[in-house]
């Protein structure tokens, strides 16, 4: 096992790319199972959630080729094997699967996805949607058995506003017979780069962005080529890391609407942000002002970028509220904050962050994906070294994090653990 080790106090200078989009990515590789011939898709971020789904289109027959960022896909060979244990345990888009074995065989078994634990995270409407396309949907022994006779159009409603849920449904839907109707249909640009996708491969499906999707079902889909967005996760997190540490950082690769909301409140903190086509330049102003935040469905606040923000507030003056609505449990970065000195409390379901504080050096665990992105942006804050474990969970995101930030100046590098701190990081 491996740690990341982040020395505090150099400032970041320079010039980072953006990698293709990982939510964009976790939806791109099942749907490519709902094609008859080869399906290639470029620019895929060197994540382990990438290889993970790599390996589980193999388990069911699927033939796939990396060349760098590419993947070729042949599903001439796949089959609706069960997938109930396994790798779909080890992230939460495997239920993806579901969506896309349904529509392509008219049944599946997977097995209940697994993932950072944010809180509770039902799949009431995938199930939902399946059932009202015509599937009959049952919770088995911990896995999900899928099964219809024909699959055909229908008129959803979502009752909570789910990307999921929206992607899920899709894929289901674009080999149904006749119109299916998405209402309250989430909005984010990964649900359009998958739809793009669906659209190559020749399913017809309009409305994609807007709160109302409308699929009429083909008979079968093509294979196509397809390039993966840039990840606006991945763009704010660095823009955060620049407010936080940096002097004149370019952030290319990006799309700078798809993080609007992110840079309306870096802007309120006295960021200077220059926008071009596909590139941001931060330039941050001292001091920074602290400012409040609520995070919302896109194009609102994203809740993925909630607790790196959470360490930038430690750097702004005055007091910050950060209220999540959208997963009121994603609180566990605020104790690893506080051993590094943040001044920070939580009242009912907000996060509070007193500033400025000089952050410090500390052992802390990353518990999910985008608390270890909070932790690494505070250890470039903080005096000294900050050790990092449950790195696990920032590879499963991130490409190259340590690289990159070295090549803008920082200094951060992985370490193995030695046989104690792996028994007491296992015991916690």
């Amino acid at each position: 096992m491996k740690k990341i080790l982040v020395e505090g106090g150099h400032l970041l200078n320079g010039k980072v790319r953006v990698s293709g989009a990982k939510n964009s990515a976790v939806a791109l590789l099942p749907a490519a199972i709902l094609a008859d011939s080869d399906v290639s898709i470029e620019g895929l971020p060197e994540i382990s959630d990438v290889y993970t789904l790599g390996d589980l289109l193999e388990e069911i027959g699927g033939h796939v080729s990396w060349d760098g960022q590419t993947v070729h896909i042949d599903p001439a060979e796949m089959i609706d094997m069960p997938l109930p244990n396994g790798k779909v345990k080890q992230l939460r888009a495997s239920y993806y699967f579901m969506g896309a074995m349904l529509g392509k065989f008219k049944k599946a078994v997977i097995g209940l996805p697994g993932g950072c634990y944010l809180g509770p995270r039902p799949i009431d409407q995938h199930i939902k949607g399946f059932e009202a396309l015509g599937a009959e949907v049952t919770n088995e022994q911990g896995a999900i058995y899928l099964r219809a006779k024909e699959l055909t159009g229908a008129r959803i409603y979502l009752d909570v506003v789910s990307v999921g849920a929206t992607i899920n449904i899709m894929l289901a839907a674009v080999r149904a017979k006749g119109k299916t109707v998405i209402e309250n249909a989430a909005k984010e640009p990964e649900i359009i780069d998958v739809a793009t996708l669906l659209t190559n491969m020749g399913a017809k499906i309009k409305g994609v962005g807007t709160d109302v999707i409308r699929i009429e079902g083909v008979s079968s889909l093509n294979g196509c080529k397809h390039t993966i967005i840039p990840d606006r996760i991945e763009a704010g997190t660095y823009a955060i890391a620049a407010a936080a540490q940096g002097t004149d950082v370019t952030i290319d690769n990006v799309i700078p609407q798809h993080i609007e909301s992110l840079l309306a409140k870096l802007r309120e903190m006295d960021v200077s942000i220059e926008e071009k086509d596909e590139q941001l330049r931060i330039m941050p102003q001292k001091p920074l002002k602290s400012v409040d935040v609520k995070t919302l469905v896109y194009p609102g606040f994203p809740t993925d970028l909630q607790q790196p923000f959470t360490s930038l507030l430690t750097k702004a003056v005055n007091t910050g509220v950060i209220t999540d609505t959208i997963y009121s449990a994603r609180l566990k970065h605020i104790d690893e904050l506080r051993r590094m000195n943040a001044s920070i409390k939580v009242e009912g379901g907000s996060v509070i962050v007193s500033g400025p504080v000089q952050l410090e050096g500390a052992r802390v665990k990353a518990s999910d994906l985008r608390a270890g992105a909070a932790l690494i942006i505070a250890g470039l804050m903080a005096n000294g070294i900050t050790e990092i474990t449950g790195i696990e969970h920032i590879e499963r995101g991130y490409e190259k994090i340590t690289e990159k930030l070295n090549n803008l100046g920082a200094n951060i590098w992985r370490e193995d653990m030695t046989e104690q701190e792996v028994k007491q990081f296992q015991n916690l």
